[in-house]
């Protein structure tokens, strides 16, 4: 994570001092990540603004305003910036401390009575330091005491914390959140959600849960025989904080720009963006005003600002803003100016883009100078106490330090990935039939008025769009979390129709229209998962989910991998896609690329082709979800939406019976297996395919059966994982493979497959058939560049000649 830019993704606080999760006090919970945290990365030499006064979470890290036990003086006498100053081996920081105090160790400008009253002294009321005490005797003379600071522990919180930061430093195995997977901040007891190094990619998510959290709130309902689900406060808030560069970043654009636009309809979304503005970006300068002028500008966003270098001010500030925000519901903004100590990371020299009285002015503003010349005038201890207090950090971090350098690392493949996408297919199929169970008996009344009466397995044989949809009505009678969301599938229930009637029977609160942006409907999708909910976001394209892709790489797919499962966003994301559609051309509304997904650790990739085999898949996608916290993509082939026919006009061998709830069990598809066809003798060729290469292929198949060569058609179903089994098997059952790929030949889904069989040892022969490496053009061009019937025919005769 890079210092000046993303910090914290999203503390979520509740009232009275409790965190959604713990036990910290609601101020605090949205630091304790990063402020102690920043200690470590101090301490192996990193950016000294991330020390926590600079992040403009002071006042709770310094324990001054926040309160904490460990006393005032702790963090304002160095226990995170300076003491990983001298962790580091430096005295740099002990020099700027050092500046606090005058010749004698005085406090520098004052007399050393000055700093602390004698007793005795006469002092006036109004020059009283905070926190002290008058004593008048029986001879009325007043005596004003001054609490000194705590005696440091050894073993304190923030000597914790700091351990903990080193630990991911040196990627050990120990370290609680990532366990050595990545240099992540956050701590699941005090719900903060570890963010990744990509700029401003987490505030999409902080949007979606702060959406979510207030829905919830409303809906007031625990649902039973749900997974463990964080139970959050009712005035519960989100805090997401990112740097001054990332306010430029399309992702933070979105995230501002979803949550005015949401509180411009009304409904309410309590988030609050905390900008850290230290003026950079690396070495690339924010233009004096700018970030000021965009975050005011911003509509639906209430704005408030302070100097990030003074404890005092951002903690009244930051307060007032998080009581706004929890008490309106609505978002708002916290600009807070700081300073950037040191370059932006340990190869960033800033000597090269700034100057030296440049340089020398952001030391003067040091958070942890200015808040030590605050304790030191207020009389809470002299400089003498705060640079002993800071040497002794020092040393204890760096004893730390060099105690977490020894501690194990991940040392198989098997402990790298163990949290990245666990499987439990069992856990899973038992789902299914506790919903089938569910549906037939208890819930069978519900359902039946859900259907009007009339339930899908008794409206005769459907097609493609007509079984997801039922499918979907389904889900949502089994799931009460479940929310259905994206562009067009509420009112005018989707583009293709297979939304339609859904938020007539659950209500607009679960189905529901988004803005027209692809990252912020999976930023939606991310935070509802991450509060619990069962979010099946629609992107109406596939070729608009390139938008948006980061938010499923980056963010969705590392969640778990990130947090060793503490956390998880379980999300369906439904994508219409794939090329063949008629009337409707051109390469936007017929992409036929799916590597950048394929190559996704852990996400689940769902291709249905049959209307059967799509309420089955969707099934399973959704209690994939709900047991594992799966992502799921379900790519819906359009062309294939509204087919009916298979071999001729009339036929009606495309569509397919919905299966009533005593049979989802038994027809219940497992992530990561295949569906074979056998047509003829079955025994001369194995075509393996997906998507609308299954109707192609059988087909193709009845034709060379009429030639006297019998096929087996392999539909894979699931693009991630492939059904490797699957494969060999039927490979091996006949010695000869096409591979059927309507993906682009570089890239293509076939490379995958072709790739499993040689790994497997696989010794027959085998060919491929793929789409040309072009976008697919507008009108009969199309056929030019994509697979057809006559290639997948021609291509078996040349492999069966061989």
């Amino acid at each position: 994570m890079e210092t000046d830019e993303a910090a914290i993704s999203g503390g979520v606080t509740g009232s009275g001092g409790d965190a959604a999760s713990g036990g910290a006090d609601s101020g605090e919970v949205a630091a304790s990540g990063e402020d102690s945290a920043e200690a470590g990365r101090l301490a192996a030499g990193a950016d000294a603004e991330a020390g926590g006064l600079a992040a403009g979470t002071d006042a709770e890290a310094g324990g001054l305003a926040a309160g904490t036990d460990t006393g005032a003086g702790d963090l304002a006498a160095g226990t995170d910036t300076g003491a990983g100053d001298l962790a580091a081996g430096t005295d740099a920081g002990a020099g700027r401390l050092a500046a606090v105090a005058g010749a004698g160790g005085t406090a520098a400008g004052t007399g050393a009575e000055a700093g602390r009253p004698a007793a005795g002294a006469e002092v006036e009321a109004a020059s009283l330091p905070a926190g002290a005490g008058v004593a008048v005797d029986a001879d009325g003379d007043a005596t004003v005491g001054v609490p000194g600071l705590p005696p440091p522990a050894l073993d304190d919180a923030y000597a914790s914390a700091a351990r903990d930061v080193l630990r991911g430093m040196v990627a050990s195995a120990a370290e609680p959140l990532a366990g050595g997977r990545h240099k992540v901040f956050g701590r699941a007891d005090l719900a903060v959600v570890p963010t990744t190094s990509t700029i401003g990619s987490h505030l999409p998510r902080a949007v979606g849960l702060g959406l979510a959290l207030e829905r919830l709130r409303r809906d007031g309902r625990r649902v039973d025989g749900e997974p463990e689900v964080v139970s959050w406060p009712p005035d519960a808030v989100v805090v997401c904080s990112f740097g001054d560069a990332s306010v430029n970043h399309a992702t933070a654009t979105a995230a501002l720009n979803t949550a005015g636009w949401y509180d411009h309809t009304g409904l309410r979304i309590p988030v609050l963006f905390v900008c850290e503005d230290n003026g950079f970006g690396i070495s690339v300068r924010s233009p004096q005003g700018w970030v000021a002028a965009t975050l005011r500008s911003r509509p639906g966003l209430r704005y408030f600002a302070a100097d990030g270098t003074d404890v005092v001010e951002t903690h009244r500030v930051a307060a007032e803003a998080a009581a706004w925000v929890r008490r309106h519901r609505r978002p708002a903004v916290l600009h807070l100016s700081t300073v950037r100590l040191m370059g932006h990371a340990g190869a960033d020299a800033e000597s090269a883009y700034r100057s030296p009285a440049e340089i020398a002015a952001d030391v003067a503003r040091d958070p942890l100078l200015v808040t030590a010349r605050r304790l030191v005038a207020a009389g809470f201890a002299s400089g003498e106490e705060l640079l002993a207090r800071y040497d002794e950090r020092g040393w204890q971090l760096r004893r730390i330090a060099e105690e977490v350098l020894d501690e194990p690392k991940l040392t198989s493949p098997v402990e790298v990935v163990a949290e990245l996408a666990p499987r439990r297919p069992a856990r899973v199929s038992r789902a299914i039939a506790g919903s089938a169970a569910y549906a037939a008996g208890p819930g069978a009344g519900a359902r039946a008025e859900a259907f009007g009466g009339k339930p899908p397995e008794l409206t005769g044989p459907l097609t493609l769009a007509q079984s997801i949809n039922a499918a979907l009505a389904d889900g949502m009678l089994d799931h009460p979390r479940m929310a259905v969301f994206g562009e067009d599938v509420a009112a005018k229930g989707g583009v293709y129709g297979v939304t339609k009637g859904l938020r007539d029977r659950f209500g607009a609160a679960r189905v529901f229209d988004t803005l027209l942006d692809e990252t912020s409907i999976l930023g939606l999708g991310l935070g509802a998962g991450l509060a619990g909910m069962l979010p099946v976001p629609e992107i109406q394209y596939l070729a608009y989910l390139h938008n948006a892709e980061d938010q499923l790489r980056g963010e969705a797919a590392t969640m778990r991998f990130f947090s060793r499962g503490a956390f998880r966003n379980p999300m369906v994301v439904r994508v219409a896609g794939l090329a063949y559609q008629e009337g409707f051309g051109g390469h936007f509304h017929n992409d036929n690329s799916v590597a950048v997904l394929r190559d996704v650790p852990g996400l689940v990739i769902a291709v249905p082709a049959r209307p059967d085999d799509a309420a089955s898949m969707l099934r399973t996608c959704l209690a994939s979800a709900r047991v594992d916290g799966a992502v799921c993509v379900f790519l819906e082939p359009i062309a294939l939406y509204h087919a009916r026919d298979l071999y001729a006009d009339g036929d009606g061998e495309w569509l397919a019976e919905y299966a009533e709830p005593g049979a989802w069990a038994d027809r219940h598809v497992p992530v990561g297996r295949a569906r074979v066809y056998g047509i003829g003798s079955a025994e001369d060729l194995t075509i393996i395919t997906f998507g609308n290469g299954v109707r192609m292929s059988l087909r193709a198949a009845a034709t060379l059966a009429d030639e006297g060569v019998g096929s087996r058609v392999v539909d894979l179903r699931w693009l991630a994982p492939l059904p490797v089994a699957d494969i060999i098997r039927e490979a091996s059952a006949t010695g000869r493979v096409l591979v059927v790929d309507e993906t682009r030949r570089s890239g293509g889904v076939g490379e995958g497959v072709l790739a499993a069989l040689v790994d497997t040892g696989y010794v027959g022969a085998a060919r491929r058939v793929a789409a040309l490496d072009s976008f697919v053009p507008l009108g009969p061009a199309a056929h030019q560049v994509l697979v057809s019937e006559e290639a997948i025919t021609q291509g078996a005769r040349t492999l069966l000649a061989r």
